[in-house]
């Protein structure tokens, strides 16, 4: 039997169905034309379905189970999307809604960033790792824990929002209400505040040349393309943020000593270069810094597809 496994995002609704082999066989796509009402995404949604299952050239009735990953907030219990800002989602009971547009195939939900991190342990990076955690650098920090090879929920599945943990006490506030988060000194969005910060203070930096002069037009990439060409005010950025994120990292390594650590997410494409000099910082801060078995910190693998295999794998 095949999986269905959807990544439910603010731009698009993408389908992949997943066979016994762990293998996306087939794919399905939809705008997802925010905001508008629920009902018509879960039209679309089924329709992504439908289309993935034609591109794998099976019919629906061969679907065992179908995976939504959706931003926000998850009940599993009712299978409500309790609220989701990005989406325009206040209470909807989307599993309802969903196996009603699906002829009754049983409908699984959790948040996106959840499903990256289980999909990431089983198909991507992690396969083997019991315990292991997702950490995904975009907008914002995005993460998801695994514990026995299972998404750890809590108790109002909404566990594991490891961005919004306090790295510096009255730091910059952040949209969580608090101040100080993980976030807002390691998300893409916060690199991209640093390397606008120091061009602002050395005109000469070559971080200028690299967005031909518009300050706006930094990106993620900036800082490290600068390094990389020799320049110091670049260097000094990089080496900033990896500290601020060696800070998380370490109180991750501390809290739960998972197995391994997965470093996703569009600052998570630079690799090595942003490997390297990260497990030097989080192996001289954290506590079992003595210990002979230590977690192991390394790239996503699956990158947009986490979410689709980890969405897919929900009914296990």
């Amino acid at each position: 039997m095949y999986r269905a496994g959807v990544d439910l995002g603010g731009t698009n609704i993408a389908v992949g169905i997943i066979d016994e082999n762990l293998k996306i066989v087939g794919r399905g796509k939809k705008k997802t034309n925010c905001p508008r009402p629920a009902e018509f995404i879960m039209d679309d949604i089924a329709e992504a379905v439908r289309l993935a299952c034609e591109d794998a050239g099976i019919n629906l009735s061969d679907i065992k189970s179908i995976g939504i990953g959706t931003p926000g907030s998850v009940n599993k219990s009712n299978g409500y999307i309790e609220f989701a800002n990005n989406l325009g989602f206040d209470q909807v009971p989307a599993k309802e809604m969903l196996e009603a547009r699906l002829e009754g195939k049983p409908v699984y939900l959790d948040n996106d960033a959840n499903c990256a991190a289980l999909g990431e342990a089983v198909c991507g990076c992690g396969q083997g790792v019991k315990n292991f955690v997702a950490v995904t650098l975009g907008t914002g920090v995005g993460s998801g824990i695994i514990v026995d090879g299972k998404i750890l929920s809590g108790i109002n599945y909404a566990a594991g929002e490891l961005g919004h943990m306090v790295i510096c006490v009255d730091g910059e506030q952040c949209n969580c209400g608090r101040r100080g988060c993980w976030e807002r000194y390691a998300s893409a969005t916060a690199l991209i505040a640093q390397t606008k910060d120091a061009m602002r203070h050395d005109t000469n930096t070559v971080m200028w040349d690299l967005c031909d002069g518009n300050i706006n037009d930094v990106n993620g990439k900036t800082a490290f393309d600068g390094m990389r060409k020799g320049d110091r005010a670049a260097q000094k950025v990089v080496d900033k943020y990896i500290f601020y994120l060696a800070e998380g990292i370490i109180n991750i390594i501390n809290a739960l000593q998972p197995e391994m650590i997965c470093i996703g997410g569009g600052i998570g494409h630079e690799g090595e270069n942003l490997l390297v000099p990260l497990r030097k910082y989080v192996g001289r801060g954290r506590y079992s810094i003595h210990a002979k078995k230590q977690t192991e910190i390394v790239s996503a693998q699956l990158g947009n597809d986490a979410g689709i295999y980890g969405a897919a794998l929900l009914d296990e």
